[in-house]
């Protein structure tokens, strides 16, 4: 994509600022690498747990909220943030983000307790929230509406390595050099990122509406609670009062929130974005997709280290047919969705990655060397790949672009539910089996874990049907 495009601000102080002509593909880089760091960092310390577990001498519960004290604040600040840039500017926003992401990053390296690597964890995850769903808004509102599906097809791709990757880069830099390495790394990234983006990214903001703190608080009561539950299920029981609360307020939650919206157009989430097919279709999509895979590769890295006998690292370099995939595969997806429209893509991709948990549960039941799944792993990351841009730009098909931000927030928001429900209901799955982390423990009990994550994505399959085709203008 070697076109170029006018950049341009509407900021007031910078009304006079000549227009630039830059490449189309600065642009889609300036917006996809803020992103990438932060779905890089929500699982990127999955593999250095037992490290910062003998470093710091944290107890079992302080290393589960080193990862949700992250996912709580990037899920429940997603969409105030994409109101906030609405009114005060997206990029701004965005660029706020970055730098609380940054410095939080920074603190989280140089924590020396438990609990200011907690704290420092969840400013990382405020940051990640202004950085995640703006990063889509504004790469589509500055790139030509002719180059829109390729390069949100890269910024999909990129999204997904982000999350895939996360264990492997964290593998690979606790056994190289340190945890805290993990953390320093974002600083040289964000180093180029900030410039990038003043330079390759116009400025934009939406309709100018009064703030919802009413809707705020029972739509991000909701997220919280809602994950609180799902990440605590495990571990404290599903039936146990710190457990059982926050789910069933957070089922109350939702539905105050709709009732509460209905009619209000300033709505934190308005209602009308549901009348979008496209919308709709691309929110159930993004859940069961995102609970199938994702607590797919959880459970997968795991048995190729404790079964197969492989380090962090090795695991991680042999998940690569798999995760690697998507970066090559969604680029293309991208550039073929006008052309085929979002549902023949979906379903092909979506059914793939089906296929290959199937296929996978059989393979684990059955013992077989890391050679048998190099062609289901292959098969589940191109699926992975003609999701992710149909999915993006189906979010977005037939909105205006004051609609942008808080649509992509929303839909973040539904992936990042789902990644954490996916993990908590697989690995539940897995425990109820009979299931343990053992050379021998995973026997019986990985395989009804990967069907049930099949059975997820099924129903993302069947919910592509109904994904808008080919308009006529495609024909």
């Amino acid at each position: 994509m070697s076109t170029t495009l006018d950049v341009r601000t509407d900021a007031p102080e910078q009304a006079a600022t000549r227009s630039r002509r830059v490449p189309v593909w600065l642009a889609v880089v300036a917006a996809s690498l803020p992103m990438f760091m932060a779905t890089l960092d929500n699982l990127v310390m999955t593999s250095a747990l037992p490290v910062i577990r003998a470093d710091l001498g944290s107890s079992v519960s302080q290393l589960s909220w080193f990862m949700n004290a992250y996912t709580l604040a990037f899920a429940t600040f997603m969409l105030p943030a994409a109101t906030l840039g609405d009114r005060l500017g997206r990029r701004r926003v965005m660029i706020a983000g970055l730098v609380v992401f940054t410095l939080a990053s920074i603190a989280s390296a140089l924590s020396t307790s438990s609990e200011a690597l907690i704290a420092a964890r969840a400013f990382q995850g405020f940051g990640a929230a202004a950085i995640m769903p703006l990063s889509l808004t504004l790469l589509a509102s500055s790139v030509p509406e002719r180059l829109r599906p390729a390069a949100i097809g890269i910024w999909g791709g990129v999204s997904g390595l982000g999350v895939a990757l996360g264990p492997v880069v964290g593998g690979a830099v606790v056994e190289g050099v340190s945890w805290q390495a993990i953390f320093w790394l974002n600083v040289p990234v964000a180093a180029v990122a900030l410039p990038l983006l003043l330079v390759a990214v116009r400025e934009s903001r939406g309709a100018w509406q009064r703030l919802d703190p009413v809707g705020t608080a029972l739509l991000g009561g909701a997220v919280f609670l809602g994950i609180w539950g799902i990440v605590h299920g495990n571990d404290d029981g599903w039936t146990s009062r710190g457990v059982l609360v926050p789910l069933v307020t957070a089922a109350l939650l939702l539905p105050a929130y709709f009732r509460w919206a209905r009619g209000r157009s300033y709505a934190v989430l308005p209602l009308r974005l549901f009348s979008s097919r496209g919308f709709s279709v691309a929110n159930v999509v993004g859940l069961t997709f995102t609970m199938g895979m994702f607590g797919a590769v959880f459970l997968l890295s795991q048995y190729l280290q404790v079964v197969e006998g492989y380090s962090p690292l090795e695991a991680g370099i042999r998940t690569l047919p798999w995760t690697a995939a998507p970066m090559v595969v969604a680029p293309i997806a991208g550039i073929l969705v006008n052309r085929t429209g979002v549902r023949a893509l979906l379903v092909v991709g979506l059914t793939l990655q089906t296929a290959s948990l199937v296929w996978f549960a059989w393979l684990a039941e059955h013992g077989s060397p890391y050679t048998s799944f190099v062609v289901p792993l292959a098969m589940a990351g191109v699926g992975m790949g003609l999701t992710f841009a149909p999915s993006a730009t189906a979010v977005l098909q037939g909105l205006p672009d004051e609609d942008f931000a808080i649509a992509s927030s929303s839909n973040s928001t539904v992936r990042e539910f789902g990644v954490a429900f996916g993990i908590a209901l697989l690995t539940a799955v897995f425990l109820g089996n009979g299931g343990e982390i053992s050379p021998v423990g995973y026997d019986g009990a990985i395989g009804p874990a990967l069907l049930t994550g099949a059975a997820a994505v099924a129903v993302a399959v069947v919910a592509a049907f109904f994904a808008p085709g080919r308009s006529r203008a495609q024909h």
